[in-house]
């Protein structure tokens, strides 16, 4: 199986250098990955990797802006079936896909992941042992996510698949797969207990920790900071370990305890 990759030229905070759309080849068909937002330099180059190649399926890791929406143009332009977990802004699949999936390339076949946690529909697909993680996990850099609590069942869901190399949706591809995720877990891990003795040492709002854990943030990323905290913290209040109580009297916000 071969795999090349094409940067989208939509470089910003919380894309790198871009998205990396890549096409998998084998013997002379090809199913192409992420896409990713609509410019037609990016389709056009999209296409010239595909050379004389014949095209079976566009695939989508998830339904963000830069990854799907040129998903359902290109498949039209290839005369091939858009594929993905489920409909979402700028992308609606001509069919959907789902954990334990197989999508044919020639004699080889992509496995379906669903990995919920960045956002709920969010898959990788495993080719041998490649991994293409979209947004799951990505180079040289952490995630924004929805649901903490299923993002670490998701990480160790990759992990126990022991993949070898990992083709994620921005940054430079990874080859210690097993050895990343595992650094995912633990920074995790990490964050976790970060905000716990952040709130332990009193910390009362999700602002506060923000300011302990993330001291000294640019302040673009403050938001995202907040968005991240806020999650994690969900996960610890169901899990007990951090608790919300409403202040005595029933006024002002609700101030989070050990």
């Amino acid at each position: 199986m071969q795999i090349e990759r094409v940067l989208a030229p939509n470089p910003g905070p919380y894309t790198g250098p871009g998205t990396n759309t890549y096409v998998v080849f084998r013997a002379g068909e090809a199913v192409v990955i992420d896409p990713g937002p609509i410019i037609d330099e990016h389709l056009g180059a999209i296409e010239h990797a595909l050379a004389d190649a014949r095209p079976t399926a566009v695939l989508v890791t998830h339904t963000h802006p830069d990854h799907a929406p040129a998903a359902n143009p290109l498949a039209r332009r290839l005369g091939v079936p858009a594929l993905g977990f489920a409909a979402g802004p700028e992308f609606d699949p001509d069919a959907t896909v789902g954990d334990g999936d197989q999508i044919a390339v020639a004699d080889a076949t992509l496995t379906v992941i669903h990995t919920p946690g960045h956002t709920p529909d969010h898959v990788c697909y495993l080719a041998e042992t490649v991994l293409f993680t979209g947004d799951h996990i990505m180079g040289g850099s952490t995630v924004i996510i929805e649901d903490a609590t299923a993002y670490m069942a998701s990480l160790r869901k990759v992990r126990d698949l022991g993949p070898g190399h990992l083709c994620p949706g921005h940054g430079p591809e990874i080859p210690e797969a097993v050895a990343m995720v595992d650094a995912y877990i633990a920074h995790r891990e990490e964050r976790e207990r970060q905000i716990i003795r952040a709130v332990a040492d009193g910390a009362g709002s999700i602002a506060d920790v923000v300011d302990v854990v993330y001291a000294g943030l640019d302040a673009a990323l403050v938001p995202a900071a907040l968005h991240q905290v806020e999650i994690q913290v969900r996960k610890l209040v169901a899990e007990g370990r951090v608790a919300s109580r409403q202040p005595s009297g029933g006024g002002g916000a609700e101030a989070l305890i050990v």
